[in-house]
């Protein structure tokens, strides 16, 4: 069964969200899912094994939409791109970002996830790492552990919590965002891989799995 594909004959694609974010994942049950489809349970579970299966391919499907604007940037050398890109598309897709940057991947699954979406979660984590790994041997001139702080704190960490007071707020990130952003961006970055260079003994994270 290929997950995706059943979350958009399901009819949760892109309007998934709507299932759970108001009281959180966690609070989604197979109940609420069928009733909110107008669906019997005997079709739910013909699509999916369970309620974590359904929300674990949300979740994953979420986060692939998301990732396809960060990695072109990556992949284009773009680094200010790919930090901005958070904002951006928070504004196209509000509920999304909503609950992509809200909850933890481990608020959709309880303890381990199945077998058919352990793939995809590793993979699409490599990949994020692989961009942060790339960005920070082209700004900082090598990938050791304090450059890929640095990267992940760019790229990631700021934008992520530049936007998330306002998706609480359930607003569109205002233009502010981007200049905040923008200005971290090149206060770190500004300095290139001579200013950079040191690892930092502190420096060991290179980016959280969500």
């Amino acid at each position: 069964m290929n997950g995706t594909s059943s979350v958009r004959q399901c009819g949760l694609s892109r309007r998934g969200p709507g299932v759970g974010l108001r009281t959180g994942p966690g609070a989604v049950t197979v109940d609420s899912i069928t009733q909110r489809l107008r669906a019997p349970k005997g079709s739910f579970y013909h699509r999916f094994a369970s309620r974590d299966a359904l929300l674990g391919e949300l979740w994953l499907e979420t986060v692939l939409a998301y990732q396809e604007g960060f990695v072109a940037a990556i992949e284009s050398g773009d680094g200010l791109a790919a930090a901005l890109h958070t904002p951006a598309w928070a504004r196209l897709h509000l509920d999304d970002a909503r609950l992509l940057l809200l909850y933890s991947r481990h608020d959709f699954v309880q303890g381990d996830w199945p077998k058919t979406l352990k793939r995809g979660v590793r993979d699409q984590a490599q990949r994020l790492e692989g961009c942060v790994a790339s960005f920070a041997r082209g700004a900082f001139g090598r990938a050791g552990p304090a450059q890929l702080r640095r990267a992940a704190f760019v790229l990631a960490e700021v934008p992520i919590a530049a936007v998330k007071p306002h998706l609480r707020d359930r607003e569109p990130p205002p233009a502010l965002v981007d200049e905040l952003i923008t200005a971290t961006y090149h206060a770190i970055v500004q300095g290139g891989p001579r200013r950079n260079a040191g690892d930092g003994a502190s420096g060991t994270a290179v980016i959280r799995r969500r």
